[in-house]
């Protein structure tokens, strides 16, 4: 069998998609991959990284602001429409999957007569997904209700693909305490703000010097993102004996084992990771995203008061102090944890990639 999968722009899109690919590999492990994304985008080196070939299409978003960038888009649509014809012509797929990011569209607008599978990760669908969803087979998606942008009889509740060392904790607190160099007696909140960091989380911690050199009991784990680094690693906060500042996690797994609460951006991924993970949860989602969907991630688990959501622009003033009061809270610590677990979706990818293989047994005969 031959696979053809499209995703990228952020690890949000092409994590899920490396994760699908491996799902497929292990019950196909005979099956080609060929993995499209954008040039210059993360996939490009995340997806040789994860042992698949790549090829990349000149393609970027179109800005909704006025912009001389957009002058390009045309040019760009059209070059990517005419490549990625030429490699599904070319590599001839049984399937092609798309998980988001702009390769996606013209990778599955060409793939006339192959089952194609769009993995939506988010609570709200977009404008590309919306119109590709009109000719894929099956949308698979990580949340209820989601008749409310696509057909309902191609939607497939699925949850979200995440890596597998995050489905493996057991047993790797010590080792978590060890990597990080944290106090194993101490309760430790983690702070995620996405490979590049978030400047919100980043202002908050540090204006809450005061605040964190008050609590003797507690440690926290600030991950600030490579862009923020040179910026945030001398300031009085990074400083204090119980805050331990890194570019990024290169350990999420063993970050997750050693947390007792989590401060995150909402992207769909995070919070798919975080739902799996089971920990006290306050959630700020960006302002800086398309049709607000963080939001919307978001409120998706506080209706279930399954996780805390603290607005960006009221990050600075209330956000680490929330920490604080809800870290010292057991009770509301606890019902943030049992009702957070059960949405957790560990065998997304299978799914995922058991909907991929019955499309394509159906199609051969």
């Amino acid at each position: 069998m031959k696979f053809l999968i499209s995703g990228g722009g952020t690890g949000g899109h092409i994590y899920p998609a490396i994760a699908i690919a491996n799902a497929l590999q292990r019950k196909q492990p005979d099956a080609e991959f060929l993995f499209v994304g954008a040039e210059g985008k993360i996939e490009m080196e995340k997806v040789p990284k994860a042992g698949f070939p790549i090829q990349g299409l000149w393609i970027s978003g179109f800005h909704r602001k006025l912009t001389l960038r957009n002058l390009m888009f045309p040019f760009k649509l059209i070059h990517s429409m005419w490549k990625a014809r030429n490699i599904v012509k070319t590599f001839k797929p049984d399937a092609v999957i798309g998980t988001g990011g702009y390769a996606s569209g013209p990778t599955l607008r060409m793939a006339s007569n192959v089952p194609t599978i769009l993995q939506e990760q988010n609570n709200y669908v977009g404008v590309t997904n919306k119109l590709l969803a009109k000719k894929a087979n099956k949308v698979c998606v990580a949340y209820d209700n989601m008749e409310r942008f696509l057909p309902q009889e191609k939607i497939v509740l699925t949850g979200n693909p995440v890596r597998q060392d995050i489905l493996e904790l057991e047993g790797k607190k010590a080792l978590g305490y060890n990597h990080y160099q944290l106090d194993s007696n101490k309760k430790t909140i983690l702070i995620i703000g996405g490979s590049l960091g978030a400047r919100t989380l980043n202002d908050s911690l540090r204006d809450a010097k005061s605040l964190l050199e008050q609590e003797d009991n507690i440690q926290v784990l600030w991950q600030c993102g490579k862009i923020y680094f040179e910026e945030f690693k001398n300031c009085e906060t990074a400083l204090l004996a119980n805050v331990h500042l890194t570019k990024f996690i290169d350990k999420m797994d063993l970050a997750y084992a050693v947390s007792d609460l989590v401060i995150s951006r909402a992207g769909a991924i995070s919070i798919s990771e975080l739902c799996l993970v089971g920990r006290p949860t306050i959630l700020v989602p960006s302002p800086n995203v398309a049709e607000d969907h963080q939001t919307k991630n978001a409120n998706a688990l506080v209706k279930k008061d399954a996780a805390l959501l603290v607005k960006d622009v009221d990050a600075k003033k209330t956000l680490i102090q929330t920490a604080i009061t809800t870290l010292k809270d057991n009770t509301l610590s606890h019902k943030l944890m049992e009702n957070i677990k059960p949405l957790g979706k560990p065998n997304a990818a299978n799914h995922i990639a058991d909907v991929i293989l019955e499309l394509v047994k159906n199609k051969k005969g």
